[in-house]
């Protein structure tokens, strides 16, 4: 059975949970098992992004991403960098918007300018301060518009950016842990679903 690092903040009300210990129970079968254990060992190598791109991209990860035992912010970056390299997006896009792997690229490098315009420095040479607060007025829109002329700022930080790496980070059983989910529905399946409800083989609260 896969293992993921055993640390939890203390404050998680689903502190101590575990949930590969469901790993030969009824809860996964041979696909899920499969699945977690690619997710869990395998990492992508740098395909699309250039190593400057992937190193800021890395850097805007460490700021926005959750706290996760297991899943460092490069494997997130290059997991989002595997998806550009097959130009893997959410399936639909406005009629004007960029290709998503222009999309990633274009919204980069502005951040990369706002911070210039900000700092008078690149984002990945910032202090943990400073990147937050480029990602702030991103987030914002308080921006040069010369920067952003093919993607709204706010837009690409809330719906791109941060969709995206929230998306991946809880995809990953590090955060199953910290939310006490129990796994895919399949093959077990969950029956108790009214609010305050459980089944007997998920995560129990601890206050």
């Amino acid at each position: 059975m896969p293992e993921i690092a055993k640390q939890h903040d203390v404050a998680s009300p689903y502190a101590g949970y575990d949930v590969l210990a469901k790993w030969n129970t009824p809860s996964f079968d041979d696909v899920t098992r499969d699945a977690l254990t690619r997710r869990l060992n395998e990492t992508p190598p740098r395909r699309f992004l250039s190593p400057k791109e992937l190193s800021l991209l890395e850097a805007v990860v460490v700021r926005v991403a959750p706290p996760l035992p297991g899943l460092s912010p490069s494997l997130i970056a290059l997991w989002i960098d595997d998806r550009l390299s097959r130009n893997l997006g959410e399936g639909f896009r406005g009629e004007e918007a960029l290709p998503w792997s222009q999309m990633w690229r274009y919204g980069l490098a502005a951040i990369d300018g706002e911070a210039r315009r900000l700092f008078s420095a690149s984002f990945v040479e910032l202090d943990g301060g400073g990147r937050d607060a480029t990602l702030r007025v991103v987030q914002a829109g308080n921006v040069n518009p010369e920067l952003w002329r093919r993607v709204g700022a706010e837009s690409f930080f809330t719906d791109t950016l941060l969709k995206t790496v929230a998306g991946l980070a809880y995809a990953h059983p590090s955060a199953w842990n910290d939310i006490g989910f129990g796994g895919p529905a399949s093959p077990r399946g969950y029956v108790r679903l009214g609010f305050g409800t459980r089944d007997p083989w998920e995560a129990k609260e601890l206050r």
